[in-house]
């Protein structure tokens, strides 16, 4: 982009909310996963006709346009690989308001998840399905990614939580979707379209979403086990039993050794499955959490539950450590990404084991852990960076992960979007529905200034 084209977007936006300058740019080459962003310009509007303004001056000159807000993806979905216009929404952060009467809230793209529950806590509420990177990841990057967290089992996902969109699509044009209504059968579902769209099909620049009465009671706890295959095997039959958890996530014995090391503290090397309930009544979440610890019992977990704050801290300390742990494990090693894959729940047990004999056939240790109430395995395939047969080796045996769950009828993504890592899946996953998606691409961006290279593979 010359200096010459960058008038068009000078009269759009003030001098000191679009930059040229390389300093500026390089701070959008990488997300949390993945490098090779690579903006002409980055823009950084303030209120959604500003937005608008971008997209219809790009639009009319086949600009690309990428969203990026946190960088806190995991699959390069914000990444400007084809240069062109990085639309920050950072400061479009607003909170509120907050309408407790109707347990909802409005909310601006560019808010970080931690201020958004914050808000809600202040009114006795809550929007449960945020995942574990709320502290500094934006509602507009969830929305994008389709994201959800370690209440999923019990609440769902984002998504099943907004309730409606404003959004901006390529031309420059400002939809509405949805309905401040919990429930509507008027017309296409363009909320649900939009979510996980990851920036493909417009910049979204306001969500209403949905809370729920922060939980009376709550208890965590935390079972050991004499071997992985029965933690597996344990998660598997207290979803099928129907014990109501906010939370079931695994940690593996790697993960625990990772996570030990990482935050100085005493984590259980065993196999471990951990858990949360909520309730409405303290009578309630004990009933609960009795009915789990014997269904967990009989699986041959060791079982201990606490109702103190402080100790729950402590429980959950390595499921929180795990991401940050697994960077930091070996200096000489860093992960191709940290993925992840859901199955069918009845197929857990079988892809944590394929996580591991596949990690063991090409010669990794690969730690596996999640959230494993709804079937989401995480992994990462920890390589040397600067030896090239590592590498790709690395990147055949995180191939081979997804290629399994896939056959065990599962999903390449279940909650950090498809970006640039998990395109190259989505033909085998979708088969024919691809050339439907890029029907729907097609009709909503049709010069194809949208986030182009994310999501969907090339056309053939």
């Amino acid at each position: 982009m010359t200096d010459v084209s960058l008038g068009f977007l000078a009269d759009r936006l003030p001098s000191d909310r679009l930059s040229l300058d390389p300093t500026d740019r390089a701070e959008y080459d990488a997300d949390w996963g993945r490098s090779g962003g690579d903006p002409d310009v980055v823009v950084w509007p303030e209120s959604t006709d500003e937005v608008a303004a971008v997209l219809a001056a790009c639009d009319e000159r086949g600009v690309p346009v990428t969203p990026y807000a946190a960088g806190s993806g995991i699959e390069g979905a914000a990444l400007a690989t084809t240069g062109g216009v990085t639309l920050d929404t950072t400061r479009m952060d607003g909170v509120g308001p907050v309408r407790p009467d109707d347990l909802q809230m409005d909310v601006a793209p560019g808010a970080v998840g931690g201020d958004v529950e914050a808000a809600a806590a202040d009114r006795g509420l809550v929007c449960p399905p945020f995942p574990q990177s709320a502290a500094f990841s934006t509602i507009g990057g969830m929305v994008a990614t389709g994201a959800s967290g370690t209440q999923t089992v019990k609440y769902g996902e984002v998504g099943d939580w907004v309730l409606g969109l404003e959004a901006v699509l390529a031309d420059g044009t400002v939809i509405e979707t949805g309905s401040r209504a919990r429930k509507s059968s008027s017309g296409y579902d363009l909320t649900a379209l939009l979510v996980g769209s990851e920036g493909t099909l417009a910049v979204v620049t306001r969500v209403t979403l949905a809370l729920a009465p922060e939980p009376r009671a709550r208890r965590a706890g935390r079972a050991t086990f004499e071997t992985l295959d029965d933690a597996t095997a344990a998660v598997a039959r207290v979803v099928r039993e129907g014990v109501d958890v906010a939370t079931l996530e695994l940690v593996d014995p790697l993960t625990a050794r990772m996570a030990s090391a990482h935050a100085d503290a005493d984590v259980p090397p065993d196999p471990s499955v951990y858990v949360e309930i909520h309730d409405g009544t303290e009578a309630g979440a004990d009933a609960e959490a009795t009915r789990c610890e014997s269904v967990l019992s009989a699986a041959g977990g060791a079982v201990s539950f606490a109702d103190d704050p402080a100790e729950m801290e402590r429980i959950w300390a390595a499921r929180r450590q795990a991401v940050d742990a697994i960077k930091t494990w070996d200096p000489d090693r860093t992960p191709l990404t940290v993925g992840d894959v859901t199955v069918p729940i009845g197929s857990f047990p079988e892809m944590v084991r394929s996580v591991r004999s596949i990690g063991a056939e090409y010669g990794f240790d690969v730690p596996a852990f999640g959230h494993a109430g709804d079937g989401n395995v995480h992994y990462a395939v920890l390589v040397d960076p600067d030896d090239p047969d590592e590498v790709a080796r690395g990147k055949e045996a995180s191939d081979r992960i997804v290629e399994r769950a896939l056959a065990l009828e599962g999903t390449s993504t279940g909650e950090h979007g498809v970006g640039l890592g998990k395109q190259s899946y989505m033909s085998d996953e979708h088969g024919a529905a691809v050339g439907a998606m890029r029907a729907v691409k097609d009709a909503l961006d049709p010069n194809g200034t949208l986030n182009p290279e994310t999501a969907l593979p090339p056309a053939q």
